[in-house]
């Protein structure tokens, strides 16, 4: 797999675990909830989400060879982009004005 392969793929998994929280009130998209989520419930999902595509990213970098090691800097980065992507979300669950 090239890297540009591999940076595309994180960041394509990236946009989709951040806005797995606000799409539906299923808990990691896997398990079912009988009472909708609050926003606590929906940030405390988001970051086990950042955990995961870190995780992901992370073996994608040991498959392409030694790992880098990071500085908060680089977390601070990832977790602000990581917000970012997730807007569209946030926007669709408590921004967009449903009719009906």
């Amino acid at each position: 797999m090239t890297h540009t392969l591999s940076v595309w793929l994180v960041l394509t998994a990236a946009l989709l675990a951040a806005n797995i929280p606000f799409v539906n009130n299923r808990w990691l998209a896997v398990i079912p909830r009988k009472e909708p989520k609050t926003l606590g419930m929906r940030a405390g999902e988001l970051f086990v989400c950042y955990l995961l595509v870190g995780a992901f990213g992370l073996a994608l970098e040991q498959s392409a060879g030694q790992i880098y090691p990071q500085g908060w800097e680089f977390y601070a980065t990832t977790g602000a982009l990581f917000l970012t992507l997730a807007f569209p979300g946030f926007v669709y669950r408590y921004l967009f004005k449903r009719r009906g």
